[in-house]
């Protein structure tokens, strides 16, 4: 599987595209299943569903989308959708409400479809940058993009990497305290998480980031390289004292 998620998803969306639902719903579910996918994720593969009649699959997927973006109008508007295909109308008027809502403006000074869009616009420039070898400027493209949709943590969590590349460990961890408080079970951003309590010399913090991770993937070779990492650090300690 590509390392990204977001190259899967795009993967996926090429093949719902092309009228491939089987082979979009096996690539989505390597995403989820590798506990890193967000609501663009969920949403695709609620649409895939949907293409081959498995409705209620599909309403699960809209829903955990809502639940990771509440302000993902698609998601909204597919589910109206597909409850309406089920025959819950009373739930389908309501969810479209809550879907028209969604277009006033917010604390951004723009409708919350617009901010999501320029949101997701800063993080493709940000992205051109690092292309470009230029990483400080991707930065503050992916720091504009979480202003507008903190709520976009793939965004987030790609603003905390791109802090750690640059060395910028302190930031990182605030990012990542970020993200893990609005979602606890992002093992990769508690992965990182321990790496920039690590560079920041919160050793003990560290430990407990990735002891945590150890016991959601007891197999992962990366935390137990990282734990490892630890030990050896504590034994150099030691030896020197």
């Amino acid at each position: 599987m590509d390392a990204r998620p977001d190259r899967q998803v795009a993967r996926a969306k090429e093949r719902l595209d092309a009228g491939d639902a089987y082979g979009a719903i096996h690539l989505l579910r390597e995403v989820v299943a590798t506990g890193r996918a967000f609501a663009d994720a969920h949403h695709l593969l609620g649409l895939a569903y949907a293409a081959i009649d498995q409705k209620a699959e599909a309403l699960a997927e809209f829903d955990r989308a809502l639940e990771l973006n509440p302000r993902y109008v698609d998601a909204y508007l597919n589910r109206v959708v597909t409850l309406n295909d089920l025959g819950r109308y009373d739930e389908a008027s309501a969810a479209f409400a809550a879907a028209r809502g969604l277009g006033a403006v917010d604390h951004t000074g723009f409708s919350a479809p617009v901010a999501s869009q320029l949101a997701n616009m800063h993080a493709d420039l940000g992205e051109a940058y690092v292309e470009a070898g230029g990483v400080r400027q991707a930065i503050e493209q992916f720091e504009a993009a979480v202003a507008l949709r903190p709520e976009f943590l793939d965004l987030h969590f790609r603003l905390a990497r791109l802090r750690l590349s640059e060395g910028d460990a302190a930031g990182a961890r605030r990012d990542l305290e970020a993200i893990l408080a609005a979602r606890p079970d992002y093992a990769a951003a508690q992965a990182s998480f321990g790496m920039a309590c690590y560079l920041t010399g919160d050793v003990a913090a560290a430990r407990a980031a990735w002891e945590a991770c150890r016991e959601k993937d007891p197999g992962s070779p990366k935390i137990a390289a990282y734990l490892s990492l630890l030990e050896r650090t504590r034994g150099e300690g030691r030896r020197a004292g």
